[in-house]
Order: structure tokens, then sequence, then C-alpha cells
């Protein structure tokens, strides 16, 4: 399967857009998050909503959910049909009455489900989103007392949302199979809900081999050649996972 970073900048990012990826896999693209950008970027890409079959949903930041009120709009009145919503089950309801319920609610619309083929997941088990594409939601660190979750797919990668350093988990991921990892970097320290760059610099070489950094800031240029051996993911470009 690809993954191509629709964006791959930081909540503030002005550059790079929010961090928002497809995975595409046999001809069908998952969008991964739906940040405030998204529209947009998409756009410069020349897809539209109408050419994604789904979108996965890691918790509800308005850099990975503030795309949602459009996409939500445009596949109602322009193409006619509900997109399919993979989240977290513990999420659906902060989804709505938090998030969206203020800018879609038009009665009689007045639920998440009329807007969105809503399939929840339960976190901790794998679940098929397509045929050969399978997710496991790992509820990760991020702010205090707000769910947030990465996402393991196929089980072999590891695409965190937004996670704070957590060298014991990525130490799992790898000895039970992880191959390649994308983690979101905060580059200027200290970190507090993210993963530091200088935190991640600690990591095995081992592990830092299959970590490719995103979510970072609009000084990442400042930072090419400092980043041991892990890499930057660049917006736009498809790699193969």
């Amino acid at each position: 399967m690809n993954i191509r970073m629709i964006g791959s900048g930081s909540a503030f990012s002005k550059k790079y857009d929010n961090n928002n990826a497809l995975i595409e896999i046999d001809g069908l693209r998952l969008l991964l998050d739906c940040g405030i950008t998204l529209p947009k970027a998409l756009h410069e890409m020349d897809l539209s909503f109408a050419d994604l079959d789904a979108v996965l949903i890691s918790h509800i930041h308005g850099d990975h959910v503030g795309g949602l009120e459009e996409l939500a709009f445009q596949m109602l009145f322009k193409y006619n049909r509900k997109p399919i919503l993979y989240i977290a089950d513990q999420l659906v309801e902060p989804l709505w009455e938090q998030t969206l319920r203020g800018g879609l609610l038009q009665d009689p619309l007045n639920t998440l489900d009329h807007f969105f083929e809503v399939r929840p997941i339960k976190p901790g088990q794998e679940t098929e989103l397509f045929p050969g594409l399978s997710v496991e939601l790992l509820q990760t660190k991020h702010i205090p007392n707000k769910c947030s979750y990465s996402f393991i797919f196929n089980r072999r990668f590891f695409y965190s949302a937004d996670m704070r350093f957590d060298e014991k988990l990525l130490q799992e991921l790898v000895d039970n199979g992880v191959e390649t990892i994308f983690h979101d970097c905060q580059l200027d320290a200290p970190a507090v809900v993210h993963a530091g760059l200088d935190e991640l610099l600690t990591l095995p070489e081992p592990i830092q081999q299959k970590v490719w950094l995103m979510h970072y800031g609009d000084n990442m240029e400042e930072y090419i050649g400092k980043t041991g051996a892990m890499r930057f993911v660049q917006r736009h470009a498809v790699y193969s996972v």
C-alpha cells in the first residue's frame, strides 16, 4: 500500500498544511484525518472529496477534524451521498456534540448519522477497512483527559496521530513486526503534548531507522541533517509502506 501526504505540518503550519494523508491500496483511498487546511490542500492535488472512499479520524483537534464540515456539506449537497466515517467508538458523541453540531445542525438533519455513514471502531482490536487493509486503533497519550488514537495498519505500519514520546510503545511495536513508523515531531524543545525531536533522538538507532518525521513546524529546513537516522516526510510525496 502507499501513503500520500496531503500535508505534513503541525497545527500551526502555514507552509506545509495540516498533517493529513491518504492511504491508497488497490484503487481505494482512505483519508487519514481531515484538518482545517485539508479541502484546499486536496484541491491543489487535483483531488476532490468524491475521490475518497472513507475517512479515518484520530482525535477531535481542528487540524485533524476542521475540514469535516465542508466534507459533509459537499458530499450531501454536491455529490448526494454520505461519506464513510471510521472513528473510535468513544469519539462519536464528542465529534458531534463538541465539534460539528454547531455548524452542521439544520432540521431535520440533527445527528452525525444524517451526514456520515458512521462506522465506529473498537480500539485495541484489528478491524478490516477495505479488502487488504486493516487497522488497529491504539489510545496514545496526547492531551490529558482527551481521547486520542494512533493507527497500526496491516500490523506493519504505525502512524501516530499526535502523541507524547513513548519509547516503550515504539520498542513493542518494532518487536511485534512494525516495519515503518510515521511519527509526529515537535522540533523545538520542550515538547509537551507531542514527541520532541530531542526525545526521539534518544531512540536506539535500529528504531530510528524505521522512523519518518511528520507534523513539524515551518522551520523544518533548519533541522535537515540533525535528525539522526530519522528522515522527514514531505508534503505531497508518496511512500510505499
